[in-house]
């Protein structure tokens, strides 16, 4: 049950909303923004994983799935490497780092995923990411789209701009380097050791390959082969 200044939050921010009919995720993204507003009016912290989507703020659901996984195709590479190269400038001129980019097909349509991190001395967990980031890197995202429509499929997609979250990905050779020390989970995209999933201690970076401490075995990872990998985060008793 919603109190009751959550529901007369929620029917103003209805009310303003011009696309009918309402959707569920329409609805649960509008109770996100609620429940975010909320939050700020009281000088709450930000949830991590924030998302801005068709005009709301609400929480992402894990970037990191389980299960097996369809790999990119050379299209999708392409076309997610020349939306970096749109997006990355975008991203620095808001202050903010591009963590990483998707063009993900799902049943209702495209979407395209922007992640983006901000780094704050001293805070070792979490992210420095607050709501106006990502509102601001989603306006200007979307207007740089508008211009080169060229770059994407003639279909439709969303837009989502996050936070990493807790359980931040690592996508580039730094982002590796940056994080040892810490405990990560990772998918290869072929098989090391009749393995492709791999959960330990991050070590570094050598050359062009990841060192992992798993069970006391040290592993060297190439980095191109790895598909999926992310911080892990353990909530303290």
């Amino acid at each position: 049950m919603l109190s009751s200044c959550l529901r007369a939050d929620l029917a103003g921010l209805l009310a303003g909303h011009t696309k009918l009919p309402f959707t569920l995720s329409m609805l649960q993204s509008a109770i996100g923004a609620v429940c975010l507003r909320r939050s700020r009016a009281c000088g709450t912290p930000l949830p991590e994983n924030l998302v801005y989507l068709d005009g709301w703020a609400a929480a992402a659901r894990p970037f990191f799935v389980s299960g097996p996984q369809a790999e990119l195709t050379q299209a999708q590479q392409r076309l997610e490497a020349s939306l970096e190269q749109l997006i990355d400038p975008i991203c620095r001129a808001h202050g903010v780092e591009l963590v990483d980019v998707r063009y993900v097909r799902e049943p209702k349509g495209a979407v395209i995923r922007v992640i983006i991190d901000r780094d704050v001395p001293g805070l070792e967990v979490g992210s420095g990411v607050s709501l106006e980031d990502c509102t601001g890197v989603s306006r200007d995202v979307s207007t740089a789209l508008d211009v080169h429509e060229d770059i994407l499929p003639a279909a439709g997609y969303r837009l989502e701009v996050s936070s990493p979250g807790l359980e931040r990905p690592l996508v580039k050779l730094s982002d590796f380097d940056r994080f040892s020390g810490r405990e990560v989970k990772l998918r290869t995209r072929t098989p090391i050791g009749k393995q492709r999933r791999f959960h330990g201690t991050l070590l570094g970076v050598e050359g062009p390959n990841v060192e992992l401490n798993q069970d006391g075995q040290v592993l060297s990872i190439p980095h191109e082969d790895i598909a999926k990998a992310n911080l892990v985060y353990r909530f303290s008793n």
